[in-house]
């Protein structure tokens, strides 16, 4: 790493038939890019290529023979290009699901990781991918988090995080039928994504989170008359975090916890926010700014970011995406990336 410890983070153009190839275009044109980070992109050329087209934008770069030749540059003003070839360009049909984009994107996302596994790579920003596409293409888990988990060897508590600006929110339960959110509470599982959502957010650049903790149960419970979760496994939770010094509050219900978060005192508003299942935080999030949100894939030994919307497909190729999100995903890599990748104090 050089002395400014940037680090080395690698970007991939998601799914082939959406809008990550445009995105990326449209990301690696911003002023500055290269700034906090030594880049590397890597991704089939020919995609490349027309993401530039669709996004009317011509990036330089630096083409690079392997991910380890990235960490050894001494200029990285131009981001670098790793290329691969993992699809053809007559197997894309645009904004439709298929097998052949989501092998594509699984291919791309595992020779990232072993970068990272290698020491390569300090992070990892993607942009937009689609589970269907990705079980069609050989994906074997309900999501990409949990290959990553596996993929990486992650034993302990793992989670996604949904972040817009200063705010992030995890969740209990994730991509499982809401008839078995109330089966995956626990007492455990509650304090483990606390404790991951703050610690995260110091390895972001929030110093001293404050952490709130939503309700499972409509108005909370209404003292047991409306449920007993809150009662029997969530404030018991709150209790424990606590007790260990962590800044945790609740629970709140989950209908006015995220106006606590949006407009509290700046001095006394919560950063994060524990849901107990999927819909209970992104509801709030992508109402309060989809365009801007990002998924933080919490709990890895790489951090890997992405824009929380998906591939788009209703407008894929037409030059017209958004890529405020991206950018706040590869923001978000950049700084959690570089400090992972400092040396020690004192060395």
């Amino acid at each position: 790493m050089n002395e400014k410890n940037v680090p080395v983070v690698a970007l991939t153009l998601g799914d082939a038939a959406g809008i990550g190839p445009e995105l990326i275009a449209r990301l690696l044109s911003q002023p500055g890019i290269t700034k906090d980070a030594n880049i590397v992109l890597v991704g089939d050329p020919w995609l490349w290529q027309d993401g530039q087209a669709i996004a009317k934008q011509s990036v330089a770069t630096q083409a690079v023979n392997s991910l380890a030749e990235v960490r050894t540059r001494t200029e990285y003003k131009l981001p670098a290009f790793l290329a691969v070839d993992t699809i053809r360009a007559d197997q894309v049909q645009r904004s439709q699901a298929q097998a052949a984009c989501g092998a594509s994107v699984l291919q791309v996302l595992n020779l990232c990781m072993d970068g990272a596994k290698r020491g390569e790579v300090d992070a990892i920003c993607f942009a937009p991918l689609n589970k269907f596409a990705m079980k069609q293409g050989g994906l074997k888990h309900e999501d990409e988090l949990h290959h990553f988990a596996e993929y990486l060897g992650v034993t302990g508590y793992f989670c996604e995080f949904n972040t817009l600006g200063d705010l992030w929110t995890s969740r209990v339960s994730s991509h499982i039928p809401l008839k078995d959110a109330a089966a995956m509470l626990s007492r455990e599982r509650i304090v483990d994504a606390a404790r991951l959502i703050y610690r995260s957010l110091q390895a972001s650049g929030t110093a001293e989170p404050r952490v709130a903790v939503a309700a499972f149960n409509p108005h909370g419970g209404d003292g047991g008359s409306c449920g007993r979760e809150e009662i029997d496994i969530i404030e018991p939770a709150v209790k424990e975090l606590r007790a260990s010094g962590f800044p945790v509050d609740g629970p709140f219900p989950a209908d006015t916890i995220f106006l606590k978060a949006r407009d509290g005192h700046k001095d006394s508003r919560y950063q994060a926010i524990v849901t107990m299942y999927h819909d209970q935080g992104q509801i709030a999030i992508k109402l309060m700014g989809f365009s801007k949100g990002v998924t933080v894939q919490g709990g890895l030994p790489v951090p890997i970011t992405t824009p929380a919307h998906g591939t788009a497909f209703d407008i894929a190729g037409q030059g017209i995406a958004d890529v405020n999100a991206t950018l706040n995903a590869f923001r978000i890599a950049c700084r959690m990336g570089g400090r992972l990748s400092a040396p020690p104090q004192g060395a």
